[in-house]
């Protein structure tokens, strides 16, 4: 049964097919594919705030139809008509008509103006330091990717070892029937030759009904095991799991070395730099800002489009905020404060992860002695068992003794499936501890 357990457990063809699995989760996972769209977010953000450095072209139009309201009076008769009359008298003619006074309507009547303006930003701080923290945002959501990538590649593979133990221990179970099977028909024999009473056929019939029943239980747990499984990797409940075969010893496995910053780290670094730059933009209200424009249109009455009516103008804008009652100083203050937050909570961040690497690998140690252990246990109990059995057929031997052994072999085995589980679990927790998957 050893043998058999242990071509059952293979480390370095699990390596081949949980690699296609996790590639095939980082596909099809929902929890994954929604940070992946935070991520594709963040860089449509820093496209977004590099398009502010760019000229902004637009079209503007006004119509106005008018009448009433304001008006402004201009005596041209009263100015114009007295000496319109002397020169009609000196000329001895009407060559100079009489001219009312005028009354000038203040609203434009039938007035238009349509014109395309550019734009484009001289100096900015506000544009440049968004820019900047867009920028440094998209790293931060790349690491918040590659943490739950981390988190999700453990909980495939110790969803994947469960489910092994969940098969074991239904395989385990069947061969326990089969052994209690085959008790049954030496009792019948040993009764129909009035060997024994039918005390141990009872017994062991009763022995039957309890292992179908963990039977049962078994294949529920490998079912729900199963379900898991598949839907972390976003597909049917029932799809079946591939399990691999080869040869793998937990004690002779090497702990990995660390291959580089934890992404938790990643994460709380970036966020230091964004409030950083949070601070510096809260900071810089002292300069000004300057932008240019050029408009180029017409305008004019009746829609009349004609030399006079086309017209450009070019023209700089400035704008110095000097002073808002301290609110950008107060602003900045909140930004330091939150630099010192971070900072904090990156010390924290990095204490914990260091324990739980230390934590880890002593889990993972403690793993190892038990599975050790626990191969130890079950050649005791084979031998044991097939020990007992052998006079138990001579008749020598009471079948509750035997049935003491074959339960001592049961649970060994169904120890020693827990026990590679533990150590296969206690690997990924490291490997998760200490960043070492490849992404």
């Amino acid at each position: 049964m050893l043998l058999l357990i242990s071509s059952a457990i293979g480390a370095f063809g699990q390596e081949n097919v949980l690699d296609r699995y996790i590639k095939e989760a980082f596909e099809h996972n929902q929890g994954l594919q929604q940070r992946n769209f935070q991520l594709d977010k963040s860089l449509l953000a820093l496209k977004e705030a590099k398009a502010l450095f760019y000229p902004q072209v637009g079209v503007t139009g006004s119509y106005t139809k008018a009448g009433g309201g304001r008006t402004i009076d201009i005596p041209v008769g009263d100015m114009l008509n007295p000496v319109y009359n002397t020169l009609n008298t000196l000329t001895n003619s009407q060559k100079f008509p009489q001219l009312p006074n005028q009354s000038v309507l203040l609203n434009p009547d039938n007035y238009y103006d349509l014109h395309v303006r550019t734009s484009l930003p001289l100096i900015n701080t506000e544009i440049w330091y968004a820019q900047k923290i867009r920028k440094e945002s998209i790293t931060l959501q790349q690491a918040t990717v590659n943490v739950y990538k981390r988190a999700l590649v453990k909980d495939i593979k110790t969803a994947y070892y469960q489910y092994y133990q969940a098969v074991k221990a239904v395989e385990i179970y069947n061969t326990a029937l089969a052994q209690v099977q085959e008790n049954i028909r030496v009792n019948k024999s040993f009764l129909d030759n009035g060997v024994r009473n039918n005390t141990s056929l009872t017994r062991a019939q009763a022995e039957q009904q309890k292992i179908e029943t963990s039977i049962t239980e078994a294949q529920n747990k490998q079912q729900n095991a199963q379900a898991y499984f598949n839907f972390l990797l976003n597909q049917p409940f029932t799809t079946p799991i591939t399990l691999d075969s080869t040869v793998f010893t937990p004690a002779l496995t090497s702990i990995p070395e660390a291959s580089g910053s934890r992404e938790e780290l990643i994460q709380l670094d970036q966020q230091k730099k964004i409030a950083d730059l949070q601070y510096k933009l809260s900071s810089s209200y002292l300069i000004p800002k300057l932008s240019t424009f050029l408009d180029l249109g017409s305008q004019a009455y009746n829609w009349n489009v004609d030399n006079k009516s086309r017209y450009y103008m070019w023209g700089v804008n400035l704008q110095w905020d000097l002073f808002a009652g301290g609110q950008r100083k107060y602003k900045a203050q909140q930004a330091a404060s939150d630099i010192q937050v971070i900072q904090a909570s990156y010390n924290e961040t990095n204490n914990a992860l260091q324990l739980e690497v230390n934590t880890a690998q002593n889990n993972y140690h403690t793993a190892v002695a038990s599975f050790s252990n626990a191969q130890t246990q079950l050649q005791f109990s084979e031998k044991y068992y097939n020990d007992q059995l052998k006079v138990y057929k001579a008749g020598q031997l009471l079948y509750i003794e035997l049935l003491d052994a074959q339960n001592q072999l049961t649970s060994a085995r169904l120890q020693l499936s827990v026990a590679f589980a533990q150590v296969q679990t206690a690997l990924a927790e490291i490997e998760r501890t200490q960043a070492t998957y490849k992404l």
